[in-house]
């Protein structure tokens, strides 16, 4: 098959949709696939190089507006292709408008990954388009079906929606050889964007007297955490690591006793370094904010959810936790099998491919 995947930024941008398209694309050209990747170049000019098998073109980028860039090129050069599956990774509205108009794929997929949650008065304007668009697609692919079941644009195409996790590395993530005997540890690993909650985390820590909190991962909220942490009186206990190389990253999810994920908003959509903790044996807390956190850790099985921006609540569940080293060992193992039952890559990539084959074929 000739597969193109449609989207507005690629590795070495960092993110989770990214990363997700990376792995993809890279598993379905040693599957034998023609895998193209067509996204935007942060600069004006477009480049078009192979990667790791893939076909990579970066259009070239007239300027950037509500965080989608503003591309010429990339509609041209879609309306050039007649792939067998164009897979668009949504919310990308430019992507999804080239494709309706001058799309030429044999079948369309939409991988739905986050409803557009902030930018509501421009919705207003696109959500008609957006309505026909999740119409036309030959299949929807939703990463839970908690987000099958919440989001208003799905469900108005429930019967075109099928449910393919995400999945991870799980020879590269596993529980340590022996417990962390460090001081009490939390960890929380992804962008620093307000959605995160990590204020909420920051508040529950001035309850944990003695607990401390690593923060990998970069993002617009930096400097605010850092500064309302040092006003807490916890810059000594909430150490900002920063970007982390990929190859380190394991060793810190061993350096750990629980994971934290204090979601606010419905753009935290899944949460795959839910996954990576889960499947370095770690315990996982969560919030519910009506997505696929609160599936992926299970309630008092792999972790403990709790209600969103609590800061006791949230303060409440980590005390229990690391108050219970016999409790934490079960989820964590709990955890790392439900990780290999569920949500490894070749199961992912294995389930794309057979929803592109019924499109197709």
């Amino acid at each position: 098959m000739v597969i193109l995947h449609l989207y507005k930024d690629y590795p070495p941008v960092l993110g989770g949709i990214e990363n997700h398209i990376r792995v993809l694309a890279e598993a379905q050209a040693r599957a034998g696939h023609r895998a193209i990747v067509l996204v935007c170049d942060p600069g004006r000019r477009t480049t078009i190089r192979e990667e790791n098998g893939v076909q990579v073109i970066r259009a070239g980028r007239l300027a950037t507006a509500a965080s989608m860039p503003l591309s010429l090129a990339q509609p041209l050069l879609l309306a050039r292709f007649r792939p067998d599956v164009v897979h668009i990774h949504s919310p990308y509205p430019l992507g999804e408008v080239a494709n309706h108009f001058l799309g030429r794929a044999r079948a369309t997929v939409i991988t739905h990954h986050s409803d557009v949650v902030r930018q509501r008065g421009w919705l207003r304007l696109y959500g008609p388009l957006l309505r026909r668009v999740l119409a036309r697609a030959d299949r929807i692919i939703a990463t839970s079906p908690r987000y099958v079941e919440s989001s208003p644009w799905l469900r108005r195409v429930r019967e075109k929606c099928v449910v393919v996790p995400l999945g991870v590395d799980h020879r590269r993530f596993v529980p340590p050889p022996v417990p962390y005997d460090g001081p009490p540890t939390l960890l929380f690993v992804g962008r620093l964007r307000y959605y995160k909650g990590l204020d909420t985390l920051v508040d529950a820590l001035t309850d944990l007297p003695g607990v401390y909190l690593n923060v990998v991962g970069e993002g617009p909220m930096r400097e605010v955490w850092a500064a309302q942490a040092a006003r807490r009186g916890l810059a000594d206990r909430v150490r900002f690591l920063g970007e982390v190389d990929e190859a380190d990253l394991p060793a810190i999810y061993h350096r750990a006793h629980l994971f934290v994920l204090p979601a606010n908003a419905r753009a935290e959509a899944f949460g795959t370094v839910l996954l990576e903790a889960m499947a370095s044996g770690l315990p996982c807390i969560t919030t519910e904010v009506g997505t696929g956190t609160s599936w992926v850790v299970q309630d008092g099985v792999t972790g403990r959810v709790v209600p969103p921006q609590d800061p006791r609540a949230l303060a409440a569940a980590i005390r229990h936790l690391l108050d219970a080293p016999d409790l934490r060992a079960r989820m964590g193992q709990a955890g790392r099998a439900r990780v290999e039952a569920e949500f490894t890559q070749e199961q992912m990539v294995a389930r794309v491919e057979e929803v592109y084959r019924e499109v197709v074929l």
